[in-house]
Order: C-alpha cells, then structure tokens, then sequence
C-alpha cells in the first residue's frame, strides 16, 4: 500500500497555481446573487499566422485595455475602487512617439496588488527601448484602445473590425495584446483571434489562463501575477523588459495555435497572493451585502456611460 503523500517533499502550496477566473468570478456573482452565470468564449478552432519577416524589421502595434485618465470622473489611481464612470466603449488611438496616462480603475484588476507604475498594463516604455535595441523594427503610429465589453457578439462584430482596419492603417505587421481583468482577457483574446484570421500575427500578454487558453489563441504569454499585472512587476524596468522579451519570443516562435508559455518570473516570494481575489470565505454575509449594493451601483454608472456613447455614436 502507497504511503500517504508527506509535506516534507517540497510540494508547493496547493494555492500556488493558476487561479481560475472562471470558476472564482462565477462563485463571486452567485454569491452576489445574481443568476444566469456569465459564460466566457470558448471555440475549438484557433486561427494562425505565422511571421512573414524577423521581428527586427516588423511594424508593431500595441493594444491596450487601460482607459485615458479622465480629470473629471473620479478618482482612478491605484487606492481608488472600481471606477466605471472611466470605462470606454469605443475604440480610441493615441500617438505612440508620445507619453500617456492610462489607468486601469475602470476594470476588475486585483487592487490589492495594483501599484501606479502603468508600465505593468501598458508597455509603451519597453516596446520603446526594444526598438532602441534593435530587436523589433518600429512602432506603428498610434497604439489602440480595446474596450472591456462583456458583449462577446459587440466585440466581434464592432470592436475588432474597427480595431483590425486602424491597425491595417498603420502597416503593422504584427500585434502585442496586454489584457488585465477577466473580461478584457476575454476581449483581447477575441481581438487575437480577428486580427490573426485577418493575417496580422499576435501574442497576448496576461494573467488569466484559464479564460484565454478556453477562447484560444494562436499564441500566449502567461505570467501567473495579480491581474493589471500582465507586462511585469512594479516599478521593476528588468522583469519589464524580461516580460515583453519573452512575450517576443513567443510571437516570433511559437510553431502553431494555441501556444502557451509561462513567464518564469515570479510575483514575490510567497505565493499567497493567490488566496486573495474575489475570497469568500473572508467575508462576512453583511459584507456580501454590501459587496451587492456596491456592485449595483456600479452597473448603474456604467450603463449610463455606455447610454452616452451610443447616443454619441
């Protein structure tokens, strides 16, 4: 008979895995109480095109989820609570040549562990510094605003299309996808997909395996860190460049669809970080409650943005 397993083996924590997003963010709005559980995009087949030319002679573009600080709409820092009076439902460009202030308060991203450095969602810098060094070619004109839209059929047929035609307009000949939370993951998985069906090969950069790896994509650079984390630690420049090297690397040679590699750099020292987002069993059902209302109002900002921008549109 097989002794039992000992702890003395050096096993990592049972925690100290991928967390599944699906599973966790389901439990969460269950609890809520909210019914009819969201189901993310899940295909059996995966488009795929291969680089046509090095990278060191590629035009590269760079999509985003992060939203354009906007003075008048709250607070949107790190410390802030989900803001979704700063969401976006449309596309938008911004010049690459120049500096922006993205931030990511308007998405479900692990604020427990979100800093102020937006180089962790918003890679402009490194991709910056790699073309000073030769490993890709240039930047195309502008990068791209992807809206988080937990419409799967308005992402495929408004969003990507428009996305696929801005990026088309600016010659890129590849594409760097950096998602942050559960349903951008799932945008921008979607978004890779039209673009490399269309001819534009892409990497996506992020941190929810489970929901991209089930959509497919032709290639993925997992980095197991608290979601808005997907292109490096704060305020570290190295694992930044580690990070879109590597994301590079997968671009340039991964051998076909559904290509997953795993960042090897850690988040910190202990994995503990796992345990924390969207943990019921640390709340208390008055907490939940409060969690509920909160949610509702959050839904009620955001339907009013999204209103506005149809009226707009």
């Amino acid at each position: 008979m097989d002794s039992p397993i000992k702890d003395d083996f050096g096993f990592a924590p049972e925690y100290d895995m991928p967390i599944r997003y699906i599973d966790r963010t389901r439990a969460w709005y269950l609890a809520l109480g909210y019914g009819n559980p969201y189901r993310y995009a899940q295909f059996a087949e995966v488009p795929f095109t291969p680089l046509a030319k090095p990278l060191a002679e590629c035009k590269v573009a760079l999509l985003t989820t992060a939203a354009r600080y906007q003075p008048d709409k709250g607070p949107q820092d790190s410390r802030s609570a989900y803001n979704a009076a700063a969401k976006f439902y449309d596309v938008y460009s911004g010049d690459t040549a120049v500096d922006h202030d993205l931030r990511v308060s308007h998405v479900g991203v692990d604020r427990l562990h979100l800093s102020d450095d937006s180089n962790c969602w918003f890679p402009l810098p490194a991709l910056r510094r790699a073309v000073a060094a030769g490993r890709i070619g240039v930047l195309t004109q502008h990068f791209h605003g992807v809206p988080t839209n937990r419409s799967q059929r308005h992402t495929m047929e408004v969003d990507a299309p428009e996305v696929l035609a801005r990026v088309r307009a600016d010659g890129a000949d590849v594409a760097i996808l950096v998602a942050n939370c559960p349903v951008c993951h799932q945008s921008m998985s979607l978004m890779a997909r039209h673009l490399e069906a269309n001819g534009i090969p892409t990497v996506v950069m992020g941190a929810a395996k489970d929901i991209v790896e089930q959509c497919g994509v032709p290639r993925f650079l997992f980095s197991d860190f608290p979601l808005g984390n997907a292109a490096g630690r704060p305020y570290d420049v190295a694992s930044q460049n580690a990070t879109l090297e590597m994301a590079l690397k997968v671009l340039e040679s991964a051998p076909g669809p559904r290509t997953t590699v795993q960042n090897p750099l850690k988040w910190n020292v202990s994995p503990e970080w796992h345990i924390h987002y969207l943990n019921l069993a640390a709340l208390s059902e008055e907490e939940i409650a409060r969690r509920r209302e909160a949610n509702d109002r959050i839904k009620q900002v955001a339907q009013g943005v999204r209103d506005s921008t149809l009226a707009r549109g």
